[in-house]
């Protein structure tokens, strides 16, 4: 046989146990390609959930993944980002008296108009916007890693009425996926183009009538255009959980997003592994007419 008739089998890479196939690779590159502007930390994170790289006990390979990563970039398979020196211990919130509740504001939606959902960018702004999360949200306050934004609701005044964080959506979600009309390939190549809510809180000490929906109003209106200018991309669908045993989604309804269903109340620590967690409410938002042909694309 002609020696240039003979096929070479696919590139493979074997790495702490795993052995990853072209296709992988290439998902590996091009996340390494649309996120170029995450620390080298969020990279590793963010590879180790899409590619579902976990520990027995149900962490990240972070190590092995840097590894992985550290071996193609030498091979000139991709081109990292600038390591950044990132403390290794737990980031903890300090409380100050600074958000501590204030005097009641209470009456309806003009009483506070026009309502801004005003981008965080500065360190200052990060700081309150966890001391306020941390305090006053259920679930409290957690680093994000990855591609993320937080945003402060203010009123006409500039007062801080609430906070808002849009981050990362969930990697496999069984009624998202069925709804979507999506391949497994599909999934792990566009998920990106999907932002979850993952955190929406009203100060405790603000009633305003109908708010939240017009919050959530206006989150639609110009998510787009700051994850554009963040990221360099345009999501086209929102996502967002709603515990049921604290919430009924009353401004997500509101606002016309989607109800797909809800959780098992189980998670999945790893492939076989699952434990206990509360049923949440599944909701979502197109951004776009064609959202299912961008997330069903396959290149």
């Amino acid at each position: 046989m002609d020696e240039g008739m003979i096929r070479k089998p696919p590139e493979t890479y074997l790495m702490d146990g795993r052995r990853f196939t072209q296709e992988e690779l290439s998902e590996i590159q091009e996340t390494v390609k649309l996120f170029h502007k995450l620390s080298l930390t969020e990279l590793v994170q963010t590879i180790c959930e899409h590619m579902d790289w976990l520990t027995p006990t149900g962490t990240y390979k972070i190590d092995a993944c840097r590894k992985l990563l550290e071996q193609l970039e030498a091979r000139g398979k991709l081109q990292l980002p600038h390591k950044q020196k990132i403390s290794k211990q737990p980031e903890t919130v300090n409380l100050t008296p600074r958000s501590e509740a204030q005097p009641e504001i209470v009456g309806d939606l003009p009483d506070v108009a026009p309502v801004a959902l005003e981008p965080v960018r500065e360190k200052e702004g990060n700081a309150l916007w966890a001391e306020f999360v941390e305090r006053y949200h259920y679930l409290g306050y957690k680093r994000p890693f990855g591609v993320h934004q937080r945003y402060f609701i203010r009123s006409r005044a500039g007062t801080p009425l609430g906070c808002l964080l849009m981050a990362g959506a969930a990697k496999l979600l069984a009624p998202r996926e069925q709804w979507i009309g999506w391949t497994e390939r599909q999934r792990l190549r566009n998920i990106h183009l999907l932002v979850n809510n993952a955190r929406f809180l009203i100060l405790p000490w603000v009633q305003v009538k109908n708010l939240a929906s017009h919050v959530l109003a206006q989150l639609i209106r110009r998510v787009g255009d700051d994850w554009e200018h963040n990221w360099g991309y345009r999501p086209v669908l929102l996502e967002t959980f709603v515990d049921i045993a604290q919430y009924q989604a009353t401004c997500y309804r509101a606002a016309n997003w989607v109800f797909l269903g809800e959780t098992t109340g189980r998670g999945r620590a790893r492939p076989g592994k699952e434990y206990a967690s509360s049923p949440k409410a599944l909701y979502v938002y197109p951004l776009s007419k064609d959202f299912r042909k961008q997330l069903c694309a396959d290149d």
